[in-house]
């Protein structure tokens, strides 16, 4: 009997050390369950392709069961000055912004200020009644409309299934409609309120029925506007006060100090292997993260380096807690990475609440298990959680061009093929 009550105890014990794992350095690759030998064709690949011009640079990160086995950059954060891009460098995130959303949005569902079938014309008073985009004229940008079938819901705006477009980079419908509203991506606004700008979203017509696609687009700045509603605090506020800080993320920001300015990595456009640096990103000023701003784009405004957005994965990982600090419940943890869509699809993969999560049949495509999920930014940086090989992965390059999903691929790839236990 004693010997049970023992094993019970050891038992609990193991699974709370399991879910307050704070990320440290592995001693060694071995002391993570990876091999020092084939990891170094990780590590061969990523100055190749440095190496051999398919990147400007880059900057790799691999933790597993809370320990980082893999954490380098490679190349150059500026090819003309040759200013060597280091690891902790900061790199415009874009749509990764989009989980700290989620994750914002669910911290005050657990608040009990919402619940996830709720309408957003509830709290925006111009979603209701929605219209469908029934025919389009691509000569004027005109159109005709049918009533949507339902309000849409705080549930499809996370999932991605409103029906809402998305600006300067979604359809051609949804770039002409948005356009003549003054509807931008986000990434710079200087001249417009957050709720002023989803109030006229909210009065032009849904890309589809709701619930009934799956489509990429200004939702998560839709959620972003809701958290402030809900909060009584401007965005950067609430992220600043309730994820960053009690997580340690020091390098994340909408409004990044000019005293980190020289940590900012340029942006490039790769056209058949040759690196531009780019002196405009979607109509603004590359140097964006660096402007003043109090429009804050809760779909891709801030900017990051790899170390601090593991914190916050890692946090996911730990079942919604990091060192001592519960953001959330692994209940909720568990809603936000499972299949949320039903049968739509994602490429054979589904969608939770805020990422692309992993289904059977995607797990065939690449290494990954079912159940992983992640996603990533415009600018070439991606992130991927695996729970039940306990790892986080993150790459993060600063650049557009055809070379990014193989490496995307090649890395994840390579990552997976140095797992040796």
């Amino acid at each position: 009997m004693i010997r049970k009550i023992s094993c019970s105890i050891f038992i609990i014990l193991i699974s709370s050390a399991v879910i307050a794992q704070k990320i440290i350095n592995a001693l060694t690759p071995e002391s993570a369950g990876f091999s020092s030998e084939r990891l170094k064709r990780l590590d061969t690949s990523m100055t190749g392709w440095a190496d051999r011009g398919w990147i400007n640079g880059a900057v790799g990160l691999v933790i597993r069961g809370g320990k980082i086995v893999y954490y380098k950059s490679v190349g150059y954060k500026d090819l003309e000055s040759k200013n060597i891009l280091l690891k902790d460098d900061i790199f415009r995130i874009a749509s990764q912004t989009k989980a700290v959303t989620s994750v914002a949005a669910m911290m005050l569902y657990e608040e009990g200020k919402f619940l996830l079938d709720d309408p957003v014309s509830k709290y925006i008073p111009s979603f209701a009644h929605e219209k469908v985009l029934d025919k389009f004229n691509a000569q004027d940008s005109t159109y005709t409309t049918i009533p949507a079938k339902r309000d849409i819901t705080i549930r499809d705006l996370i999932t991605h299934t409103s029906g809402i477009g998305y600006a300067q980079i979604g359809s051609r419908e949804a770039t002409a409609i948005y356009a003549k509203s003054h509807l931008t991506a986000g990434f710079y606004v200087p001249d417009d309120k957050l709720l002023d700008a989803m109030t006229r979203l909210g009065a032009l017509p849904l890309m589809h029925q709701p619930g009934e696609k799956w489509t990429y687009g200004l939702n998560i700045d839709v959620l972003g506007c809701l958290i402030e509603i809900w909060s009584g605090q401007t965005l950067e506020e609430f992220f600043t006060r309730r994820i960053f800080e009690p997580l340690g993320m020091k390098d994340t920001y909408f409004n990044l100090p000019q005293g980190k300015a020289a940590r900012l990595v340029n942006h490039y456009i790769e056209t058949n292997g040759h690196f531009n640096k780019q002196a405009k990103v979607f109509g603004v000023d590359s140097d964006y993260p660096l402007k003043s701003k109090t429009y804050f784009s809760g779909g891709g405004g801030l900017s990051s380096t790899a170390y601090d957005y593991a914190l916050m994965l890692q946090m996911l990982l730990n079942g919604g807690e990091y060192n001592g600090k519960r953001l959330l419940s692994r209940n909720t943890v568990r809603m936000m990475t499972m299949n949320q869509i039903g049968d739509l699809d994602l490429e054979g993969d589904k969608f939770g609440l805020g990422f692309r999560v992993t289904s059977e049949k995607g797990s065939g495509m690449y290494p990954n298990q079912a159940g992983s999920y992640g996603w990533g930014g415009a600018f070439a940086t991606v992130y991927w959680v695996d729970p039940k090989e306990k790892m986080i992965t993150i790459l993060y390059r600063q650049m557009w061009g055809t070379l990014g999903g193989e490496i995307d691929n090649k890395f994840r790839v390579l990552v997976y093929q140095a797992l040796n236990d």
